[in-house]
This record gives C-alpha cells, structure tokens and sequence, in this order.
C-alpha cells in the first residue's frame, strides 16, 4: 500500500454501553473498571506535531465544569508538550467512565476515600497512565465530579483537535475493520477535508449487514454511507413501481 502522508491515525474501541441507572455496588464498579481499563488497542503513525501558539479553546461545554477541567489539562498537557499522550489516556478512560456504576462508584459520599484511591490504582496501574493525568483523576474524584469525565474528554478532544489540526472520523462496521482497511479511510478523509491530521474510532452496528459508514466534520455531520444496508434500500426503492389507474 503507498505511503499515507498521515500525521497521527489512533484506532480506538468503541464506547461501552452504559448500563441501566441502578444503586451500583463498590465490588461490581471496581470488577468493571479493572477490566475495561485493560486491552485498549491503538496504532499511531508518523506521531502528530502540536502547533505552538495560544491554546485554542473548546468550544462552549454543556457544563461549565467539563469546560474548565478540559482546558486547564489540555493546557496543561501543551505546555509539557503531551498532547498526543494525554488524547489517548483520556480515550481510556471515556471507556471506563462510560459506564455509570463506575461514576456512582466515586461520586458515592458514603464511599471512603482509602476505597477511591485503591480503584483509581488499579485503574492508573492497568491503563499506564502519565502522572499528570492521574492527578486529575484524583482532582475529578475529590470534587464529586466523576459523572463529568466523558464530558471532559469530548471538550479535551475538541481543544485537540483544533491545535492539531485534527479531524475525527467514525468508522461504523458490523466488524472490526483491519488496520489497512482504517488507514485507507483516514488517507480519504484527509483528502476531501485538507486537515493535518486524521483520528478514527471505531463502533460496531450489526444492523448495516456488511460494509461500513463514516462520518467526519463538525458535529459527524458529513456522512459516507458504503453499508449494504444502504444499497438495498436504494435497489428496493427503484423496484417500487408507482400506481397505474386503468380505464375501463
């Protein structure tokens, strides 16, 4: 396959559902925390270069809060130049804080704060996460504000992308597509859009039969539909044939 000119390509997972809201207990939040904080793949080519310069702010957060945590750490993180390192810490831990009994965990008051610390090692330990990072996690946890933390990583994955040059792009399959596969989307994205640098994260939709779709740009508001889902609607569509009146 030729040469791709691709700054930074980062394949994530896709996000664990969250479960039903439910009173979640220390043992199950932990179990779930451990585990999902193990086996997150991603492969990086040619790293991406930051751009030096002001921070460039994210763009309005739902909540103020998400907003400032985000910016103070990517801020943080361009300073010490560990932007690509901090994008993809964050990214493990949208994973494991996806799941609402692990926010319920330490958001609970009546929780110690020895029981805290002890889960937030395991969870540093199994995700190798750099130290500034991990203080955050602890500044997130002191303050009650766990349930903010995929918040924080979209808003942190904004103010990224933008002083990077970064696009993000979904790539929705019925299965893991291969590497090559992925690089080859992110080569097209980064064509038709001119940015800098191309991400992917993956999702797995079993409804689309075979193919894939992506979406790009803000909002993933530009959408490249290849599913075969999308071709049988279309065949079906020309198969339709309009009402005929005869006259007697």
């Amino acid at each position: 396959m030729a040469a791709l000119r691709l700054a930074s390509i980062t394949l994530c997972p896709a996000a664990a559902a969250a479960s039903p809201s439910s009173a979640a207990s220390a043992p199950r939040a932990a179990s779930y925390a451990c585990a999902a904080a193990r086996g997150l793949p991603s492969l990086r080519l040619a790293p991406a270069r930051p751009r030096r310069g002001d921070l460039v702010r994210a763009r309005a957060a739902a909540n103020p809060a998400a907003e400032n945590y985000a910016s103070a750490l990517c801020e943080l993180a361009s300073e010490s130049g560990t932007l690509d390192e901090t994008v993809a810490d964050l990214e493990k831990l949208e994973k494991i804080f996806s799941e609402e009994a692990v926010a319920e965990f330490f958001d609970n008051p009546t929780v110690l704060r020895t029981e805290k610390a002890e889960l937030i090692d395991e969870i540093v330990k199994s995700s190798d996460l750099q130290p500034h990072v991990v203080n955050f996690i602890n500044v997130v946890v002191d303050n009650s504000r766990a349930e903010l933390v995929p918040q924080i990583v979209k808003e942190f994955e904004t103010a990224y992308n933008a002083l990077t040059g970064t696009e993000v792009a979904t790539v929705t399959s019925v299965v893991q597509l291969e590497s090559e596969d992925l690089a080859q989307i992110a080569a097209h994205v980064q064509k038709i859009t001119g940015a800098a640098n191309v991400r992917i994260k993956t999702r797995i939709d079993p409804d689309l039969i075979a193919g894939f779709t992506v979406q790009y740009g803000s909002d993933n508001s530009n959408f490249i539909d290849m599913s075969v889902r999308k071709q049988i609607a279309e065949i079906t569509s020309e198969l339709e044939m309009p009402s005929v009146t005869l006259d007697v």
